[in-house]
């Protein structure tokens, strides 16, 4: 190979290398951020900068928001468990969400959430999750904050950051 051609490919190929190593999941501007000071004994990935504000809603439930850069809008709901069964609890949660009005789909399901769509109208969809989390006598539901309006992309980021 001529050395000419020898340096394009070699260029080319560090480039390539380059931007491969440049980029970046969207999760690694998160960090550990433990709850356990607002009332919730879990520990998120949240942006550093986030604010995290916690209310109680009367002696059984708290309320807890989590808002960062990146459209990170993290709403939790924790109070006192009234069943272990996570199967139960997650069907409650889907119940739920398909009788909104705006419910269009599932995108995706697991043992512990669910990703799924809403859509406003033909051209305006939003994304949102359920996450259920049991720790001891304690349901922890996890979603994206009351009036946020995630992409597909969004949404599923923080609900990889939630996942216990």
């Amino acid at each position: 190979m001529k050395p000419d051609k020898m340096k394009k490919v070699l260029f080319t190929l560090l480039s390539v290398v380059l931007l491969w190593s440049c980029q970046t999941d969207g999760s690694s501007d998160l960090v550990e951020t433990d709850l356990m000071q607002h009332g919730v004994p879990v520990t998120i990935m949240a942006p550093d900068s986030a604010t995290v504000k916690a209310r109680n809603m009367g002696t059984l439930m708290k309320d807890v928001t989590v808002k960062g850069e990146g459209n990170y809008d993290l709403q939790i709901m924790a109070s006192s468990a009234t069943t272990s069964d996570l199967a139960r609890v997650k069907a409650e949660q889907l119940a739920t969400v398909k009788t909104n009005r705006y419910f269009s789909r599932i995108v995706s399901e697991e043992e512990k959430g669910f990703l799924y769509e809403m859509a406003l109208d033909t051209n305006n969809l939003n994304y949102n999750f359920r996450y259920i989390h049991l720790q001891g006598d304690q349901e922890i539901i996890f979603s994206a904050g009351m009036a946020s309006t995630l992409s597909l992309e969004e949404a599923e980021r923080i609900y990889e950051a939630v996942k216990q």
